[in-house]
């Protein structure tokens, strides 16, 4: 992220601390899982004490301080919960019969670390791993029952892994803009969406308060992908933490290969000004919210 204003020195301070909230969050519970198998603690530590950015887990935590002033130990729970969905599927992402990608968030990929079969159980237990968490350690069962579907709606078959099939059968087609904002708002847009309505709901929002927050998420995560794709061709490994030119060398249906680079930047400030918008009602305590989807129109990894 640029830090060229105060907002963003403010923003960049802030995810800082919610990064390490949520590190600390997931290293305390990986300890506890002390009937895990070695090798397999081994590749689970590896992939989730790598670098990543933790925007979706950093927005669940803010969207849970706007509803209720703090966040609670359960929005803790939920944002490790949620990186471990988003981390499962970068390392299944990233292998052979994937993606095929030797470089994650600036090292190997777990397949290339341990081995293709462990990455594919890494993947496996990590996802597994969110569902339990939500499930014995959120204070509140109704709660913990609205968690467990709103990650499952975002990350599922009609969500996250949709848009990943269809990213998928795209390749190597003309596609068109109805085709890619469908893959976009499912791969990517949809775990945004879950991430803020679940800060929401760990912060005890009203209805209308987690419409807003569904909202705001989905233009993120809209505006987040759309700058990957950007990325991916403007952008050096060395920048990026993972291959560039991946997507074109994949022949990926993107914004860049169908509209080109710059309507495809115009989009993403549109919908980082709709995100901002969808926060009009919450007023001032928004702010760092507000100030998120515009930083990110600047970030180069």
């Amino acid at each position: 992220m640029s830090n060229t204003s105060s907002s963003n020195f403010s923003i960049s301070d802030s995810l800082h601390d919610k990064v390490g909230a949520v590190n600390d969050t997931i290293e305390t519970l990986l300890a506890e899982q002390q009937e895990v198998h070695p090798d397999l603690r081994a590749a689970l530590t590896y992939t989730l004490s790598s670098p990543g950015k933790r925007i979706r887990s950093a927005m669940l935590l803010w969207c849970c301080e706007l509803i209720c002033g703090e966040e609670t130990k359960d929005a803790h729970t939920a944002a490790a919960a949620i990186e471990m969905v988003h981390t499962y599927s970068l390392v299944h992402d990233d292998l052979p019969a994937m993606d095929d990608d030797d470089l994650r968030r600036g090292r190997p990929t777990c397949h290339k670390a341990f081995s293709e079969a462990t990455a594919i159980l890494t993947g496996d237990a990590l996802l597994t791993l969110a569902f339990e968490l939500l499930a014995t350690r959120i204070s509140d069962a109704h709660l913990a029952v609205k968690l467990i579907a709103q990650l499952a709606q975002a990350a599922g078959g009609a969500g996250m892994i949709a848009g990943q099939i269809a990213d998928l059968k795209a390749e190597n087609t003309v596609g068109t803009v109805e085709s890619l904002e469908y893959i976009h708002i499912n791969k990517t847009a949809k775990m945004f969406c879950g991430a803020a309505t679940m800060g929401g709901l760990c912060g005890g929002a009203a209805p209308e308060q987690l419409e807003a927050l569904a909202r705001y998420g989905l233009k993120m995560g809209l505006g987040f992908q759309i700058a990957d794709d950007i990325l991916d061709v403007s952008a050096s490994s060395e920048q990026l933490g993972k291959t560039a030119g991946k997507d074109v060398k994949a022949a990926k249906c993107t914004y860049p290969a169908l509209i080109g680079i710059e309507e495809s930047k115009e989009i993403e400030q549109k919908l980082a000004h709709d995100a901002v918008a969808a926060l009009e009602s919450f007023g001032e305590r928004a702010e760092i919210l507000r100030q998120l989807p515009l930083a990110l129109l600047d970030r180069t990894k």
